[in-house]
This record gives C-alpha cells, structure tokens and sequence, in this order.
C-alpha cells in the first residue's frame, strides 16, 4: 500500500507497528489523513490513537479484515474500509480528504 500511495504521490510516514510507533511519527510531522487498523501488533488496540488523531483534526480511514469491535465514541467520523482494500476504493476515499485540505 505505502508504494500504490508513494507513486500517486503521497509522502508516507509508516506504516507503524504500535501506537507508540504511530504517537512518534505524530511527534514529528501531522498527517493529512491517517490509514489505521484497530487492531494491531501483539493485540494492542488503536482507539486513543485515532481519538488523538480526531483531536488534532485528521481524518482517519480505518483499514481491517473485521470490524468486529465494540462501539467507541472515538471511532465516530472514521471511514472504514474492509482488507484487502483495492487502490480505486482507497483513491475514492482519500481524494475528497486531499480536496478538502488543499481548499483550505
């Protein structure tokens, strides 16, 4: 995915394994939207990840194979795509977001 996203010229900052991993890219750059799977490596969850990201203005696209999870004030607003996501969904969903930054 990093490499469909990187030759449509998008500049990638992860993927990242961990919410700390994700927390330090944070650190150094906001994103325009994030792409992030709720469950992650070794059963860790990403809920406050993509509460802070909501906080700080970033649309997020949620990316997994089940959306079996219960319902999380921190998930509303989120667009959530099912994997394996083809790169046409994925462009139709990230391009209104790519819009709507560049008009402000």
């Amino acid at each position: 995915m990093k490499k469909h996203l990187e030759l449509l010229g998008a500049k990638v900052a992860g993927p990242a394994m961990t919410t700390a991993e994700a927390e330090g890219l944070l650190t150094e750059h906001l994103p325009d939207v994030a792409l992030v799977d709720f469950h992650l490596r070794g059963g860790e969850r990403s809920d406050g990840l993509i509460a802070r990201l909501h906080e700080q203005g970033v649309p997020v696209i949620m990316l997994s194979g089940s959306f079996e999870f219960p319902p999380l004030p921190s998930l509303e607003g989120a667009t959530f795509l099912e994997k394996p996501v083809s790169e046409a969904k994925l462009l139709a969903h990230l391009s209104p977001l790519i819009a709507k930054k560049a008009t402000r």
